[in-house]
């Protein structure tokens, strides 16, 4: 073998820990979170009224540990990259869906007053 395939190979080795480091560390950590935050919209409220608030809480390191020994142990980096980018967009955009409809809501009320 050749230095440069050996050089190459260890490039392309570190870039593959930098991003699963990073892909499990704080991309992972804020994928949980806002699956917490938008788990408190689609979770029902049960009888308390409260249960779509306290479980996302309560469930929040649960969350956490299944995506980061999901996105460790994942085989295919770029499918561990898309499934947990793709879970990231799906509650960013149920929540932003609910800003929106609360403000356009709060809007309504306002000029009718």
């Amino acid at each position: 073998m050749n230095t440069a395939s050996i050089s190459a190979d260890a490039a392309a080795s570190g870039r593959r820990f930098w991003s699963r480091f990073a892909l499990a560390g704080p991309v992972t950590f804020l994928c949980a979170a806002l699956v917490m935050c938008g788990g408190a919209l689609w979770l029902p409220k049960g009888t308390a009224q409260i249960d779509n608030l306290v479980m996302p809480i309560v469930l929040f390191p649960a969350i956490w540990a299944a995506l980061f020994f999901y996105a460790y142990l994942d085989r295919s980096l770029a499918r561990a990259w898309a499934v947990i980018g793709g879970l990231s967009l799906l509650h960013a955009a149920v929540i932003g869906i609910y800003v929106m409809q609360t403000m356009q809501a709060a809007k309504a009320a306002g000029a009718g007053s």
